[in-house]
């Protein structure tokens, strides 16, 4: 990404990676209650689709939140975040610490990146990331997915986050742990083209055209900029991924076939369910991760320095 300040020495990758897993921890520690709320809307109507007239349990973000914190506790809200700053550490680190590094690597060392480019780098450190951080992604999803109602005899199905892990991986496989890779793969290639690729392109054009100074207004702009494009693009593939992570075994053949059981016991607007959550939550969760890098990486760079 664009370094706005000339004078300063560049950062280094390993510093680029350690910022950018620490910030996308800081930023599920905000944003997390809406992600719980947008998975707990796309997969509503999976195993028990809704009757005609019959009323939905969820209702929009807030009567979500509202009805989870009614039924479950506050605590529900952040079920499944251990394993969520596990994602973060592995993911945010690989696939947007890495991105400059790809980026230089694809333009051999040149600075002049054109969006061809961009957007190759975006797919490859995206693919990257998931096949490092894809079992905390299920077991994340899983965690996020259920509900824990004691007295309407509801059984959580994981004691903890090690038991998720250890209990996936016994009765499922170690293929299990890696449950929707693909569309996984697919969904994050797209967000990270979206995501990084626009906040790349609106940072260079802020400083470019003098709109901004490179600080936090510019940041703030240009990350928001990026969660709407991300969400317009990305909630599709977002739903089938979230669908077929939290599937039982036989449920579905495939990332295809859950995509096709959805489209016709559902309807196309199936693939949008949870849309205004995930907007939302990838709009803030942008202008919280890319405001925390810049300042956590220019933080170590003074540390560095001094």
């Amino acid at each position: 990404m664009v370094e706005g300040r000339a004078a300063d020495l560049a950062p280094t990758a390993a510093v680029k990676i350690f910022s950018a897993g620490t910030a996308g921890c800081v930023a599920d520690l905000v944003t997390f209650p809406l992600d719980t709320a947008k998975v707990r809307l796309q997969v509503q109507g999976e195993s028990k689709p809704l009757l005609k007239g019959q009323r939905a349990e969820y209702r929009g973000v807030f009567g979500t939140i509202f009805t989870m914190v009614k039924t479950e506790g506050p605590r529900s809200l952040y079920s499944g975040l251990v394993a969520g700053l596990h994602r973060q550490m592995s993911f945010a680190s690989v696939r947007i610490g890495m991105y400059d590094t790809m980026k230089e690597l694809y333009t051999q060392g040149s600075e002049n990146a054109g969006l061809g480019t961009r957007l190759l780098a975006g797919s490859t450190t995206g693919a990257m990331a998931v096949a490092f951080a894809q079992p905390t992604d299920v077991v994340k999803v899983r965690f996020q997915a259920q509900a824990q109602r004691p007295e309407s005899g509801s059984v959580k199905r994981y004691s903890s986050t090690i038991d998720a892990y250890r209990t996936i991986a016994r009765d499922e496989g170690f293929k299990g742990l890696w449950k929707g890779c693909l569309p996984n793969i697919a969904r994050n290639a797209i967000v990270n083209c979206s995501e990084l690729v626009t906040y790349d392109i609106m940072k260079e054009l802020i400083l470019k055209y003098n709109l901004m100074t490179d600080n936090m207004p510019c940041h703030f702009t240009a990350a928001f900029a990026a969660g709407f494009c991300t969400t317009i693009v990305a909630s599709p593939v977002d739903v089938i991924k979230t669908r077929f992570m939290n599937s039982v075994p036989g449920q579905y053949s495939g990332a295809v076939n859950c995509a096709i059981t959805m489209l016709i016991k559902e309807g196309p607007t199936a693939f949008y369910k949870g849309f205004v959550p995930s907007f939302l939550r990838l709009g803030s969760w942008n202008i919280v991760m890319f405001v925390s890098y810049e300042q956590i990486k220019r933080a170590v760079m003074r540390f560095q320095q001094s």
